[in-house]
């Protein structure tokens, strides 16, 4: 089991667990995932929670290989009022804020985020690390290669798991020196990793429970999943889910995902799996 520290309310995830994706974007990969009106957010808040979501993460950026950046100041003129909105209807729901800049985080938590999932593990702004700490909030690792905007063009590794692994291990400690108590790992699925690179680290996902720390695992409707299929984003449920099946049987502990209802009934199938004599 383990437990995060969430502003003086403990997340203890006995069992795996969903985070449920809330883009606040108007160009992220998963039209599906798209919301953009206060009561559209609220809707799928609302939604996401009734099917089973533990956690909801509420991003304003789309980070997808090649997208465009935009400011921290219009990253929060999406994302505070949501944040401020969702709280203040689900004010028992933990909430997790999905950005690379401090002002944002800091900005966030003080509107009603729980938690800070950061991609870039502070290297896009160098005042991030420090601000984590400071609010005393759980921090989400991330693996990336680059930035979104270049990541696939740096995909290149002599032995993926190897490689994230050892970061991982680097960065957490890192963390912990700057005084960051509750870290979840999460290995960064289709951040500048190859359709091979995602297969493979999901196939090795057992090693990064060295870290002592919950797993998530992002891979919902990636498009390592859709172009194995040769499908969409819109076509990839299916997929995902026989994934996160593996996930599971691997170790994660936190799934992130656009389909809520589906991804609570593949944890319950597993639980039902592990009690079986």
């Amino acid at each position: 089991m383990y437990t995060l520290n969430c502003k003086g309310r403990l997340l203890a995830i006995e069992k795996p667990v969903v985070m449920g994706i809330l883009n606040i974007t108007p160009d992220s990969f998963y039209k599906g995932s798209r919301v953009v009106t206060l009561d559209a957010i609220a809707e799928q808040a609302g939604n996401m929670l009734e099917a089973g979501a533990t956690i909801l993460d509420i991003g304003g950026q789309s980070t997808r290989p090649g997208s465009e950046r935009i400011t921290a100041k219009e990253e929060a003129a999406r994302v505070l009022p949501a944040m401020e909105a969702v709280r203040r209807q689900f004010p028992d729901a933990f909430l997790s804020i999905d950005t690379f800049y401090a002002d944002v985080a800091r900005d966030a938590v003080s509107a009603g985020a729980d938690i800070v999932n950061d991609i870039s593990a502070g290297s896009i702004d160098p005042g991030m690390i420090s601000t984590v700490a400071q609010l005393n909030v759980p921090y989400v690792l991330m693996h990336m290669k680059g930035t979104p905007q270049t990541m696939q063009q740096e995909a290149g590794y002599t032995n993926v798991t190897t490689e994230v692994l050892d970061f991982l291990l680097q960065q957490q400690v890192n963390l912990q020196q700057q005084g960051i108590r509750d870290i979840v790992i999460d290995p960064g699925f289709g951040f500048g990793k190859t359709i091979t690179h995602n297969f493979s680290l999901l196939k090795n996902l057992e090693v990064f429970q060295l870290l002592k720390a919950p797993l998530l695992l992002g891979i919902s409707r990636k498009s390592f999943i859709w172009k194995t299929l040769n499908c969409t984003p819109a076509d990839a449920l299916n997929g995902t889910t026989a994934l996160h099946s593996i996930g599971l049987e691997k170790g994660a502990a936190i799934l992130r995902v656009h389909d809520v209802k589906e991804a609570v009934e593949t944890i319950s199938l597993y639980e039902a799996l592990q009690l079986a004599p």
